[in-house]
């Protein structure tokens, strides 16, 4: 008799705890929309994904994220366009379903002249060739369009890479189409604001999109 008792007590015991799973279960299947991790947990596998290339983990990016709306914020400021995409796609891949709002900023790093090398030269020259711009044969050349270039990138005002910039003998001549006079005259005040520059052609012309 006392057998039979524990047996009963027992299996009365793993039935409520059936039904707790089951309720459990029900809870969950009710609410299916609950994340399923927290803000900050997402935030830092966002990080975490960004932070696998060593130049975006050196730009210390900001990362603002939403778990249950599945809403990322990316913010700060990085050398070049291609860190900014990279940084984009690597958060869109960290977790399905993410969108992502990109606020990263692109501010290249300016080389001061005594850093700037033969080798930097070597590769302005070849991006150079690319976009149909020319460069002079000495290193103060590539130096300076090198610098411009970089300005006119990271100015919100001029057009990214849609103005030409030769360089020769420290001289600058701006080719290429703008929106409108007032990206004419900032190209041309970024180029004659530049260290080196002896003279400044302006042949950019005006044509809206």
């Amino acid at each position: 008799m006392r057998n039979h008792l524990i047996t009963f007590v027992f299996a009365g015991i793993v039935s409520l705890g059936l039904i707790g799973c089951d309720t459990a279960t029900t809870q969950n299947a009710a609410n299916p929309s609950k994340p399923a991790m927290s803000d900050s947990e997402l935030e830092n596998a966002i990080k975490a994904k960004i932070e696998t290339d060593t130049q975006l983990k050196a730009a210390g990016l900001e990362v603002d994220a939403d778990a249950e709306k599945k809403t990322v914020s990316l913010s700060g400021t990085v050398e070049s366009q291609a860190l900014r995409t990279k940084a984009f796609d690597l958060a869109k891949g960290a977790h399905a379903g993410l969108i992502i709002t990109d606020k990263i900023d692109v501010r290249p790093r300016e080389v001061a002249r005594s850093d700037y090398t033969e080798e930097m030269a070597k590769e302005a020259r070849t991006k150079a060739k690319d976009y149909g711009e020319n460069i002079g044969n000495s290193l103060d050349d590539a130096w300076i369009h090198t610098k411009i270039v970089a300005k006119l990138i990271g100015n919100s005002t001029t057009p990214q890479r849609k103005i030409n910039v030769d360089v020769v003998n420290n001289a600058v001549t701006l080719r290429g189409a703008v929106n409108d006079n007032t990206e004419k005259t900032e190209a041309e005040r970024v180029a004659k604001s530049t260290e080196g520059v002896k003279s400044v052609k302006n042949m950019l012309v005006i044509k809206k999109a």
